[in-house]
């Protein structure tokens, strides 16, 4: 019997009642989270702008296919939230926003660099499960030049630590709190 490394991001609805989201734990223990913008503001824009230059070049409808599925995998909602309205307002489909989690089961709603871009994204997201595998690095290096591989890199990685931003200070979706 041969296996595949799929990412399986459900959650039983057991996991789901059972798991409060740190936003719904920290309002019902009646405490509030620091604010990153106004408690550590160099590091908060020293973010803003590596955030900034990693998007610089590469194709809007792009860098929001990464910074969803990142969030997807990741479990942000506020991320979530933000990033799937920005690609609608962007000109994004429905129907290829719907699809971005299960992008490999759905491949013909992307090109082949969007799925180079999103396999990088989950190995890199999920690098602690095993690395990034030499096979989809080499996918991605064949579909970006040198300096677009960097910037899909240095965008996984500035996703990944907003979406760890928001959920260590309990973030909540719908709320877009970008000044």
């Amino acid at each position: 019997m041969t296996t595949t490394n799929t990412i399986d991001t459900r959650t039983t609805e057991t996991e789901t009642k059972s798991q409060p989201t740190a936003a719904i734990a920290a309002a019902e223990a009646g405490r509030s989270r620091l604010d990153l913008a106004k408690s550590a503001r160099k590091a908060f824009r020293a973010l803003v702008g590596f955030d900034a230059a990693a998007r610089e070049g590469l194709d809007p409808a792009l860098v929001e296919l990464i910074q969803i599925r990142a969030s997807h995998l990741n479990h942000c909602a506020y991320c979530l939230h933000m990033h799937t309205n920005d690609a609608r307002k962007a000109g994004e489909s429905e129907d290829r926003l719907h699809m971005v989690a299960v992008w490999r089961e759905a491949r013909h709603f992307f090109t082949e660099k969007e799925q180079a871009a999103l396999a990088l994204t989950e190995a890199v997201t999920l690098v602690a499960d095993g690395g990034v595998p030499d096979d989809v690095y080499a996918e991605a290096a064949a579909r970006f030049d040198d300096a677009e591989l960097a910037q899909v890199l240095a965008l996984i990685c500035t996703i990944n630590t907003w979406n760890r931003v928001a959920l260590a200070t309990a973030k909540v979706a719908g709320t877009d709190e970008r000044r």
